[in-house]
C-alpha cells in the first residue's frame, strides 16, 4: 500500500529541525510532500516562492520528497493531492496541545486523515523557526542551525556578513 504523507508549515525559515523530520519521514512514507502554507494573516520574512526554494536545496538529495505550497484548509490540499497522512513535529506540551487541537479538527474534516507526530531530535528539541530570525537579526550566530543556503538568505535579509 502505498502512503503519501504531507508535511505542512510555514518553514520561514526551514530549520535543521525542519530537516531532521523531513529525513526520518522520508524513511517511513513512500512519498513525503513538504508543503509550504500560504498564511494572507501573517507577514513572514520570506515569500511563498523563497522558502520553497529554500526546502528544494535541503531536500534535493531525498529522492521521494517533494516540495508544494498551498493556501486555505490543510485538508482540501491533501485531498488534493491524494495524501492520507499529515506530519507534526512536537518539541514540547505547548506545542502537543496546539497541536492536538489541529489534528482532531482535522480528523472531523476528513475522517480519512491521520496525523502523525513526530518528536525532533534532541539537538533540535529547542529550535524553531522564530528563534533564529530573532538571533540573526540581533547579529547572532545561527550556523548549525539551518542549511547554508538559509544561513546566507538571512545574512541579506539582515545585511550580516
Amino acid at each position: 500500500m502505498f502512503t503519501r504523507a504531507v508535511y505542512p508549515g510555514s518553514f520561514d525559515p526551514v530549520t535543521n529541525g525542519h530537516i531532521d523530520l523531513i529525513e526520518r519521514s522520508a524513511r517511513l512514507f513512500d512519498e513525503v510532500v513538504v508543503a509550504v502554507l500560504r498564511n494572507t494573516e501573517k507577514t513572514p520574512l520570506f515569500t511563498d516562492q523563497e522558502r520553497a526554494e529554500m526546502l528544494e536545496r535541503a531536500v534535493r538529495d531525498l529522492k521521494n520528497v517533494t516540495v508544494a505550497s498551498f493556501a486555505g484548509l490543510l485538508v482540501d490540499f491533501i485531498t488534493e493531492i491524494e495524501a492520507s497522512v499529515i506530519i507534526r513535529g512536537i518539541r514540547a506540551i505547548s506545542d502537543y496541545e496546539y497541536e492536538l487541537q489541529m489534528a482532531l479538527m482535522n480528523r472531523r474534516l476528513s475522517s480519512s486523515v491521520e496525523t502523525v507526530f513526530m518528536l525532533p531530535a534532541e539537538a533540535y528539541s529547542y529550535l524553531s523557526s522564530k528563534l533564529v530570525k530573532e538571533i540573526a537579526a540581533l547579529g547572532g550566530s545561527i550556523t548549525g542551525l539551518v542549511p547554508e543556503d538559509v544561513e546566507k538568505r538571512l545574512g541579506g535579509k539582515f545585511r550580516i556578513n
